[in-house]
């Protein structure tokens, strides 16, 4: 009985090939991630992750969720670990900035519109998208940032910070301090 057959009946498929593609983003983009490569590196036939993904399409989808969970658990995290409102929210900010700059390919997935269509996110994102939503909503309110405007300033901000950082644009102790300053600033504190 072959390597491949063998690993494919331990009865975890869809946790051996969600971890074998999860390691091959943290080494290219998703885009770049084909399903013959996620069998090949989960040691299992190439048709084997036809039983789990639908197809390139469902793979791309399941590195946005996992990625997400991943930023998610990454900001409640910081937020909880801080001892006061500003501070946690910072902590929040730059949690979501470090996210971005140390797992880019992840990030990239997560924001991709093909992927996770605006509006239209799938059943296990939504929930995701939600939970990062009120947590940092609830750092910004907690902190003195009640207005939804705000909250999307805040947004835009962390993202962007993050974004430009992981493309190399500055540093990421620069990105952490700007988001910091700027987050004060609309503070005034």
């Amino acid at each position: 009985m072959s390597t491949s057959r063998t690993a494919y009946h331990h009865g975890d498929l869809a946790h051996a090939l969600e971890a074998a593609a999860m390691r091959l983003l943290e080494e290219k983009p998703a885009q770049e991630i084909s399903l013959r490569e996620v069998a090949r590196s989960a040691n299992v036939s190439h048709n084997a992750p036809y039983h789990h993904f639908a197809d390139r399409q469902g793979l791309l989808k399941v590195l946005a969720e996992r990625s997400m969970a991943d930023l998610v658990a990454a900001v409640r995290t910081a937020i909880a670990d801080a001892d006061s409102p500003v501070p946690a929210l910072i902590a929040g900010g730059g949690a979501y900035i470090r996210y971005a700059v140390q797992n880019p390919n992840g990030f990239d997935v997560i924001y991709d519109p093909t992927v996770c269509v605006p509006g239209h996110p799938s059943a296990t994102m939504a929930p995701l998208i939600t939970e990062l939503e009120d947590a940092l909503g609830a750092a910004a309110v907690a902190a003195g940032l009640e207005n939804e405007t705000d909250a999307v300033a805040l947004w835009g901000l962390i993202h962007g910070l993050g974004t430009l950082c992981a493309a190399g644009h500055f540093a990421l102790d620069s990105a952490l301090a700007a988001g910091e300053s700027a987050i004060r600033r609309m503070l005034s504190v």
